[in-house]
């Protein structure tokens, strides 16, 4: 169900008429204004549920703050108000990254309320964005991965589960979503490659490697059929309660056999997808290749795999140059 429509649902149970107080004005009070924000995010431009999921946070976690400073909604808020929000979340330890992302949706938000209520300012206008340090994401080694792969036991059909869904994380470059939201549709055996669907509903085509095709060979063959126990699912990965797999489970197992292969780093899905790309450009792989395979629509967000390996030389010249 749309946005819209839940909070319509939801100001009908608590007895409202739908108008709340500050619609008197003609302008809708934070929850309003963020139920209104969705549904056109939702049906106007079509934004994907994960992407909605995450605006929906962030602009429920900002109304509570502006909510405790006691300004009602959107018309009422003043830049000194957003720059305390800033200050908090700061205080907080959040990442400049996370609190760029908020920031981001209380534009959007803001915005919105110009276009279709006619709100006069936007009281973000004059804040930039925090300064985002470059932090270099975790990336396994060759024989880290291997190990990794090979810590599932494929003596058991979760663990021929879970060793396919390694081998095509690390394979194909998936985020965790991509994976939990695989079809068996969406694989071409014979071809090698995967339809993935990825960030905003955007479509992209991966070559699958032979590891992987032969892992997902014998997951198929018997292992999915009796975890689903005689029941239809389009979803390639599923639990042993014959449902889709999520990808809070994802996470689960990634720690699991990360821990099983005594892999100090911290270990989570976007960790083979990182060290996918990183194991491509090492080996060879020119940059537009990579943001191809990867999904990214800017290829600014692929060079952080170029510092990434210049990083690395750097360390291997510190190590063995005489001079280092």
């Amino acid at each position: 169900m749309p946005p819209r429509e839940q909070n319509d649902q939801g100001r009908l149970q608590r007895g409202d008429s739908g108008h709340l107080p500050d619609y008197a004005s003609g302008l809708p009070d934070w929850q309003g204004a963020i139920d209104d924000f969705l549904s056109y995010l939702f049906v106007e431009k079509g934004l994907a549920r994960n992407t909605l999921d995450a605006y929906s946070r962030d602009l429920i976690s900002f109304q509570e703050v502006m909510e405790s400073m006691g300004v009602a909604g959107p018309a009422q808020a003043e830049t000194s108000h957003i720059l305390a929000w800033l200050k908090g979340e700061r205080a907080r330890g959040q990442a400049a990254s996370s609190i760029t992302r908020a920031l981001s949706a209380i534009r959007g938000l803001f915005r919105f309320m110009i276009l279709e209520y006619g709100l006069k300012k936007s009281p973000t206008a004059v804040i930039s964005n925090p300064i985002k340090g470059r932090h270099l994401p975790v990336v396994l080694d060759v024989g880290e991965v291997d190990r990794l792969l090979s810590a599932p036991d494929t003596g058991s059909d979760m663990g021929v589960r879970d060793r396919c869904l390694l081998e095509l994380l690390y394979s194909c470059g998936l985020r965790a979503s991509e994976a939990a939201g695989l079809k068996v549709s969406d694989m071409d055996l014979s071809l090698g490659y995967l339809r993935i669907q990825g960030k905003g509903g955007k479509e992209r085509i991966v070559p699958m490697g032979q590891e992987a095709i032969f892992w997902v060979k014998r997951y198929i063959k018997g292992p999915r059929a009796r975890l689903l126990k005689r029941r239809n699912s389009f979803h390639l990965f599923v639990t042993n309660r014959s449902r889709p797999m999520t990808r809070q489970r994802i996470w689960q197992i990634m720690k699991k056999y990360a821990l099983k292969a005594g892999i100090s780093k911290e270990v989570y899905p976007h960790v083979l997808r990182h060290s996918f790309a990183t194991h491509l450009l090492e080996g060879g792989a020119d940059l537009r290749s990579v943001q191809m395979l990867l999904g990214h629509a800017d290829i600014s967000t692929t060079q952080i795999y170029t510092h990434m390996d210049m990083a690395r030389l750097r360390q291997i010249h510190k190590q063995f140059h005489p001079r280092g």
